[in-house]
């Protein structure tokens, strides 16, 4: 793969490490949203297949990348909290039950486990990254080995958000399955720049905002949900997730009835005639490029520099550090203002997550300019 910057209206004067932030929009993505708009200023020109046939379409694409075989299992939410809260309400937690999560997991992934474990006098299970020289390596095995016969559902992500640290999702999935606990995915930052499979890793349910890898707008997601959940209760009780919705002149005929799968966990106005059209554009690039071609380019125009900032810097091994993703930290706390300032003077886009200056490459990046971050960073170190 070559740089892909055409297909984006980045500024020229600004290098932009910063993906896990969110995404820039394709022009594709754009042009898509533009069309959408227009449409519905001559709503008379809207027909019925415009609320059913898009969202059909992005659940696919989508149910490709992570190799769903049913896209009526993708279900289309707003946000992470939206998708953790009706896969929470579908758990039926006990006291003293415990529901393992990771430390300084995003907060989307914690709030609702702690409500839900608060009602009932279950616990929250915080595995802390351990202070280590193999950090990956010992908190995979420290997650390992809090699963018990208390535990009730494991609930993390792919890539911690703060730093990229790769969890062993595969083994983490099929140990808590044997202690018959639910495996809940956060793949936020993950699906879309990096290869995932529900058939290498059978998660009860994934849930993944489209805002960043997914190069997708704000305010859209997806969320795949196995069978555990087709028969559950939604948190909204949406018109156009129940069965014959397709017919508008006989909705006042009301339906017990659920489309099948997790058609009933779609968020209210989820056919949105911008949105739904941006997402099916993006996913199509994705697609075209594959997971593993972004990663494999990613790697490439960073691997060089990384070595390099490896002999000033702490940077995770690389079995347990995305390649889209990752944190350097600084040997000295000091120098991180200085580094902040000469950063924003060169225009240089990243994120500061706790200790780590999170740099986050795409396609629509360069090792040159991967390698203007790695001088800066060695200047100012």
């Amino acid at each position: 793969m070559q740089c892909q910057k055409e297909l984006f209206s980045l500024d020229p004067k600004t290098i932009y490490l910063n993906g896990a932030y969110m995404s820039p929009n394709l022009n594709a993505v754009v042009e898509a949203g533009m069309r959408g708009i227009h449409k519905k200023t001559n709503p008379a020109n809207l027909v019925i297949n415009d609320f059913f046939d898009p969202p059909v379409r992005a659940k696919k694409l989508f149910a490709q990348i992570i190799g769903a075989e049913d896209y009526a299992s993708i279900a289309l939410i707003p946000s992470v909290s939206y998708g953790i809260a009706n896969v929470a309400h579908n758990v039926a937690l006990k006291e003293n039950e415990e529901v393992i999560i990771v430390g300084e997991q995003f907060p989307s992934n914690f709030y609702c486990w702690k409500h839900h474990a608060d009602k009932v006098g279950a616990k929250i299970k915080t595995i802390s990254c351990p202070v280590s020289d193999h950090r990956g390596a010992s908190w995979n095995e420290e997650i390992l080995s809090a699963i018990t016969e208390r535990t009730k559902v494991v609930t993390m992500p792919i890539v911690h958000w703060a730093d990229g640290t790769v969890f062993d999702i595969k083994r983490i999935c099929q140990y808590a399955h044997e202690h018959d606990a639910l495996f809940i995915l956060d793949g936020t930052q993950s699906i879309g720049a990096m290869p995932f499979s529900i058939k290498e890793v059978p998660a009860d349910a994934v849930i993944c905002a489209a805002y960043k890898w997914l190069l997708s707008p704000y305010s859209t997601g997806f969320c795949y949900m196995s069978d555990y959940f087709s028969d559950g209760e939604p948190i909204e009780h949406s018109w156009i997730n129940r069965k014959g919705s397709e017919d508008f002149s006989g909705l006042v005929n009301y339906q017990d009835d659920f489309k099948r799968a997790s058609y009933r966990y779609d968020v209210g106005q989820a056919p949105n005639f911008a949105l739904m059209p941006m997402c099916e554009a993006a996913l199509q690039q994705i697609i075209e490029w594959t997971p593993e071609a972004i990663t494999a380019y990613v790697t490439e125009i960073s691997h060089e520099g990384l070595g390099y900032l490896k002999e000033r810097f702490l940077i995770e091994e690389d079995r347990y550090r995305a390649k889209h993703l990752f944190g350097i930290r600084l040997k000295s706390s000091s120098s991180q203002a200085i580094i902040k300032d000469a950063l924003q003077e060169a225009n240089i886009s990243v994120s500061y997550r706790g200790d780590c200056i999170r740099v986050s490459p795409n396609v629509y990046n360069t090792k040159n300019e991967f390698f203007k971050l790695v001088n800066i960073l060695m200047e100012n170190a």
